[in-house]
């Protein structure tokens, strides 16, 4: 409804008289125009014809002192610039047109129209006013925009193709002190968003280039300065058209997004599809979730006087239809906007980020496709600071600069396939525990801040490390933990060769087996090795063969007696046995293949120490009469108290006996009876993720152990 007209407003216009007569025969005074009814029109018409719903979405102004309409017909003819509509001088009562003088001599000149009652405007020295206003307005609009060209910001792979800010600024050809706002555009393929931005800020111009032809005319981000609004114009790849790179080409759009203050979605569906509201859906969640404390922590590093608002840009729906209505025509009682909140609540993806969501529909029964209402809503947007205030160009592309180096990188293809638009996969580190498979929950490249790897969960770690790590392993925790099964070995090879009652010959066979079944993968097998790899003197049965620690093969021990640090090998800064070649040449850094890193990781090693060790050692064990005892002992957490330490249960004080055992709680490491430790229950906090047994009093704990 429109709103009230008061009484100072009545008797400005006094030779305007109403041009529809539908509410008042034509005898009130005109308050409004209406550009698609073309008329000037009273309150009452006005509120009348624009409850109808065909004519409810109609664009409307109210007149001011002095106001002369627009022409109805000279509107992209020849001889008028685009876009540009000329003053009428006067009004046809038998067409109902208002007329401009061209447009009156070439109608009205002859024939019975030359006859039919004219309403003149009462305009003094229309003509030379009318030269005036489009010098002074349009013309001079369109001559700014004359020199403008686009040229490419960011390619398809997702590399800035401006070498710094004064790259940028002198592309743009825009003033460094200028402050300006970003207009991006996004869409699907074929939907003609190039188009879109030349009609709307260059009138006409092909500033962005379109084509007819079916393959993609914009391939990367492209971008151009209007002087007339004073924006970035940034056209972008269309959606569901690449067939390469399309995961880094969707985090592209995101990046543009991101330091857009206006978003224009471009649908030229008769009906708001899904892809719709699940694009601008996941576009805010991702923009929430990764993108904000990138934009603060820009702001605080670049040290700018203007703060990046980590608040998203708004957005506008422009919905051109041709069969179909427009949105909201068939609910009078509910704005547009309203329609739109409500489909996505019922899909589950409101666009939170967002400061706001504005609906501009045209619908197009002949073309050319009319851009004056996207560009009037678009110019009121621009000119709400609210939220979004304009910013030096050399900010917005400090802004881009460091979301590209953030998040840069190629994108595994199995990411490609995904519910949503933009998968953290996009977004967050690639490492993976060697361990667990758990992904790294950083952000991507965060290894050039010193930031290291942080899992986004605990690492379901072996318990025989007693879980000392804490952090899932990634590449840099490999070189120095990758041996943690060999050192557990090292540790029971000397245990066995202290215990006295152990005949030389089964321990022996237990170190030579357990060697071979958990040794890194750069080891020769004991199997294989028959005499010293550097004096050649064959080994006999009681002799120990020793592993050099760099290159892997067998010495004895007097032509591996030297020790120094292994790291290439992930043996760590402590020293240990190397045969004397390989010390000798200490000073020359092995050259060890990604993939014998990869042989040599976590995954495998633990693997075998949880399986070989743990469970395959004790049938072994008791083949060769080694105690059993002892091998527990030395897999035993650190956090266990020792079982020779362990003579009474800890809860009802009963002494070990033969016939009375004890077992030690997964989560106080303490000694208990069967009947004290019976409960079983998950202890995450010491590396037990599956029900293992615990004591009376632990069980009895509330919350995760």
């Amino acid at each position: 409804m429109s709103a009230q007209t008061s009484p100072a407003e009545k008797g400005l216009n006094p030779g305007l008289m109403c041009q529809e007569s539908y509410a008042c025969s034509g005898t009130d005074e005109a308050i409004f125009e209406c550009d698609e009814c073309c008329s000037l029109q009273c309150l009452r018409c006005e509120e009348e014809l624009h409850r109808q719903e065909r004519l409810r979405n109609h664009e409307r102004i109210r007149l001011k002192p002095g106001h002369v309409p627009y022409c109805d017909l000279c509107k992209g003819l020849s001889g008028h610039l685009p876009g540009v509509r000329q003053r009428a001088i006067v009004r046809c009562q038998t067409c109902k047109i208002n007329l401009c003088l061209e447009c009156q001599k070439r109608t009205h000149s002859g024939g019975n129209k030359r006859r039919h009652p004219v309403t003149v405007y009462n305009v003094s020295n229309l003509q030379e006013s009318l030269e005036a206003e489009e010098m002074d307005e349009e013309t001079k609009r369109k001559k700014m925009t004359e020199k403008v060209v686009s040229f490419l910001l960011v390619d398809e792979n997702e590399e800035i193709q401006v070498t710094n800010e004064e790259d940028f600024i002198r592309k743009l050809d825009c003033k460094p002190d200028q402050h300006l706002k970003v207009v991006s555009i996004f869409g699907n393929t074929g939907d003609g968003k190039s188009h879109t931005l030349n009609h709307t800020f260059f009138y006409g111009r092909e500033v962005f280039k379109t084509s007819p032809t079916q393959e993609s005319c914009t391939v990367g981000v492209w971008a151009a300065y209007d002087p007339v609004h004073k924006v970035a114009v940034i056209d972008t790849e269309g959606l569901l058209g690449a067939t390469v790179n399309l995961s880094q080409r969707t985090r592209l759009l995101l990046k543009v997004l991101a330091i857009s203050d206006l978003v224009i979605y471009r649908t030229h569906a008769d009906r708001l599809h899904n892809d719709l509201f699940k694009f601008l859906g996941d576009a805010s969640e991702a923009y929430l979730k990764h993108f904000t404390k990138e934009l603060k922590a820009t702001t605080a590093r670049c040290g700018l006087d203007v703060p990046l608002s980590t608040l998203g840009p708004a957005v506008i729906i422009f919905h051109e239809t041709v069969h179909t209505q427009l949105l909201g025509s068939d609910h009078p009682s509910e704005v547009p906007e309203k329609l739109i909140q409500d489909r996505f609540r019922k899909l589950g993806r409101f666009p939170e980020a967002f400061s706001s969501i504005h609906y501009k529909g045209t619908r197009t029964y002949n073309p050319p496709t009319d851009f004056s209402g996207l560009r009037r809503a678009l110019e009121q947007l621009l000119e709400n600071n609210t939220t979004r205030s304009p910013r030096h160009p050399g900010v917005i592309f400090k802004a881009l600069k460091a979301l590209s180096d953030r998040f840069s990188g190629e994108i595994p293809d199995d990411q490609m396939a995904h519910s949503s638009f933009f998968p953290d996969e996009y977004f967050t580190c690639s490492s993976l525990c060697l361990s667990c498979g758990v992904g790294c929950k950083n952000s991507m490249n965060h290894g050039k801040e010193g930031v290291p790897h942080e899992a986004k969960s605990r690492c379901r770690y072996s318990h025989q490390y007693d879980n000392r790590v804490y952090t899932c392993k990634t590449d840099g925790f490999l070189k120095d933990n990758n041996n943690a099964a060999q050192r557990l070995l090292d540790g029971m090879n000397f245990m066995a060769q202290s215990v006295s009652e152990l005949s030389l010959g089964p321990t022996k066979a237990v170190t030579s087996w357990l060697t071979d079944q958990i040794a890194p993968a750069y080891w020769r097998p004991n199997s294989q090795i028959l005499s010293c790899n550097k004096c050649a003197t064959s080994f006999k049965d009681n002799d120990t063969k020793h592993h050099c620690r760099a290159c892997g093969e067998g010495f004895c021990d007097s032509c591996s007696s030297k020790t120094r640090p292994v790291p290439e090998r992930g043996w760590g800064p402590a020293p240990v046995r190397v045969c004397d070649n390989c010390y000798e040449a200490r000073n020359v850094q092995l050259a060890v293949t990604e993939a014998q890193v990869d042989d040599e990781g976590g995954t495998l090693i633990a693997r075998k120490v949880g399986e070989a060790v743990q469970n395959t050692l004790g049938a072994v064990v008791t083949a060769i009469d080694i105690p059993l005892g002892l091998v527990k002992d030395a897999a035993r957490p650190a956090y266990w108290v020792p079982d020779h330490e362990i003579l009474h249960c800890h809860n009802c004080r009963k002494e070990f006996s033969i016939k009375l055992s004890k077992h030690h709680c997964r989560a106080c490491g303490q000694g208990f009876c069967d009947e004290c430790s019976h409960d079983r229950r998950a202890v995450p906090s010491r590396g037990w993720d599956h029900p293992v047994r615990v004591c009376f009093n632990c069980n009895k704990k509330p919350g995760d152990l």
